[in-house]
């Protein structure tokens, strides 16, 4: 297979990138400023070679949810509506697998062999989404510095309140994604400049 179908068959997933999640007073602090640069310059190289993209949106069913489709927030953020995708699926859930259209379907159906997975939230839709891809024995990058997530607070049973800082969720993630095997963790400048 040549490096051109190699090429053609890595899909650019962009995930849940919403005007909700710029609302800081629903979602709290935010992780890594840079990661919509990070998304674009993906985006960018991925069109000037007019590889597939598949984005995202999630639809909450919580009509108080700044992602309801009721919601401004729901929208995606400008640059991404503008990104012509090859696939647009919407989802209720955290995994873009169980989403609509069948993304696995489509990506078996265009051959696709391997996936970037960048977007909001790193621990939520990012990660579970990346788990399952993995699952599904697709070849996975998630360029962590293309993702970003909010502080998490929340009480366990038998554990009390538990609290983590979004960038310990980021590094969480990548350490679950990277030593579980389901995904490799890479930055956004490894992965452009080996598509050079």
């Amino acid at each position: 297979m040549s490096q051109k179908q190699n090429r053609e068959r890595q899909a650019l997933i962009v995930i849940d990138v919403q005007e909700g999640f710029n609302d800081t007073a629903f979602w709290g602090n935010s992780s890594n400023p840079e990661c919509e640069d990070k998304i674009e310059t993906l985006l960018t190289v991925w069109r000037a070679n007019d590889w597939p993209i598949i984005v995202v949106r999630h639809d909450s069913e919580s009509p108080e949810s700044t992602l309801h489709p009721s919601q401004d927030g729901n929208r995606l953020m400008s640059f991404i509506a503008d990104a012509a995708p090859s696939l647009f699926v919407t989802k209720q859930v955290n995994s873009a697998f169980y989403g609509d259209p069948a993304l696995h379907e489509w990506l078996q159906a265009h051959d696709i062999e391997s996936l970037v997975i960048c977007g909001i939230q790193t621990n939520m839709c990012v990660e579970t989404t990346a788990r399952m891809a993995g699952n599904l024995g697709y070849d996975v990058v998630v360029p962590l510095d293309a993702t970003r997530t909010f502080d998490l607070t929340t009480t366990v049973p038998g554990l009390g309140t538990i609290s983590r800082s979004a960038d310990e969720l980021m590094a969480t993630t990548a350490l679950n994604l990277q030593s579980g095997g389901f995904a490799r963790i890479a930055t956004t400048e490894k992965i452009t400049a080996s598509l050079q």
